[in-house]
């Protein structure tokens, strides 16, 4: 079966412009050759430092932004060659979440007119009574009641105009929904419920995500595949339970290291990142990841690593990868057993009070 979406070779530089006539000085390479492919129904997340290019190849997905080079294909169809109006009609099947709920919902529409909208544009609504019938639908699937509908964005909590924007993004069906850190603004707790409602949406309509993020913690509970991005180039991708268990380009391993652990009494080695990272307008020569890598190679110097796929859907952009050590596992603390048999007491009398009391 043929991926849903298939990008190859995609690049965006933008142009630095100096001086009061405008001359180009020089591009900023913020997307520079990704290539990977998405299947109906699976979810794909995007990971890397802020300025990687993420947040970048989800709007030229989309065609939000139009990309320097590069192909972009939906369901077999070439979408950088459609015009203005065909690409309009493509709307319907592909929708985003943007990260900050707040500023991309109009503060003067009532959530009714805002979920309306969409439906009316591709006629998926004739009627009045159709639209409003609709739009009752979709504030209960992600959690919300109908009356909602008569309320503004800024009568809701943060957590409340996320679902909207999922609301939104559902409004007309789509088959790929971009997701751009759509839980990065949120608290913890209502991230988890964020997270599964997607997964559950995902589950009844069967639709593929996209989803950007900088957290690896997050991502790991909604991806079935992970593509970590540096300086405008995908070093890894693999599934989410490979990428976990097995981590092999140094900067992969990086963010692994910095995830929070939620056993107090764990510790493990940081794989620390000397330096900044470069810059995008000027990156440097073969792998970009040379400057801050500590197995850095004479040949990295000069080599521009391929993404080399080992057969098994695991394609590293490394070619020493091999003969690095196995990365770090999580290590025991000290006094680890001693805490956890004195936290098992502390549960057992708790629940013994309360059903006492009970």
């Amino acid at each position: 079966m043929s991926p849903l979406l298939e990008v190859q070779g995609l690049a965006k530089h933008f142009p630095v412009k100096r001086g009061a006539f405008g001359f180009v000085s020089g591009h900023v390479r913020a997307v520079d050759g990704v290539d990977f492919h998405l299947g109906a129904g699976e979810t794909l997340a995007i990971v890397g430092e802020s300025g990687c290019g993420k947040s970048t190849v989800g709007r030229l997905v989309l065609r939000l932004l139009e990309p320097t080079a590069g192909s972009v294909r939906f369901d077999g169809e070439d979408l950088l060659v459609l015009s203005e109006s065909g690409m309009r009609a493509r709307r319907q099947r592909m929708q985003v979440i943007f990260q900050d709920p707040y500023a991309s919902l109009n503060p003067r529409m009532t959530v009714g007119a805002m979920l309306g909208e969409p439906l009316m544009l591709h006629g998926l609504a004739t009627s009045e009574a159709t639209r409003r019938a609709r739009v009752g639908e979709l504030l209960e699937l992600v959690g919300l009641r109908p009356e909602h509908a008569r309320r503004y964005p800024h009568e809701f909590s943060g957590g409340q105009r996320q679902r909207l924007a999922i609301a939104r993004a559902l409004a007309v069906e789509p088959q790929l929904i971009v997701a751009d850190e759509p839980v990065s603004a949120l608290d913890v707790s209502i991230q988890a419920q964020v997270i599964n409602l997607m997964r559950s949406l995902q589950d009844r309509f069967g639709m593929a995500y996209i989803f950007i993020s900088h957290d690896l913690a997050v991502v790991k509970h909604i991806a079935d595949r992970i593509a970590v991005m540096y300086l405008g180039k995908i070093v890894e991708t693999a599934t989410t339970d490979e990428l976990f268990r097995n981590p092999r380009h140094p900067y992969t391993r990086a963010l692994l290291s910095a995830v929070p652990l939620p056993d107090p009494t764990a510790a493990r080695e940081r794989a620390l990142l000397e330096g900044d990272i470069p810059s995008a307008m000027n990156p440097p020569a073969g792998c970009r990841f040379h400057t801050r890598c500590r197995f850095v190679r004479e040949s990295c110097r000069v080599d521009v690593p391929a993404l080399a796929d080992d057969g098994s859907g695991h394609a590293t952009a490394c070619p020493w990868w091999p003969e690095f050590p196995p990365a770090r596992s999580l290590t025991e603390g000290s006094g680890q057993d001693q805490d956890r048999i004195r936290l098992a007491r502390l549960q057992a009398a708790f629940v013994t009070t309360q059903t006492e009391a009970s």
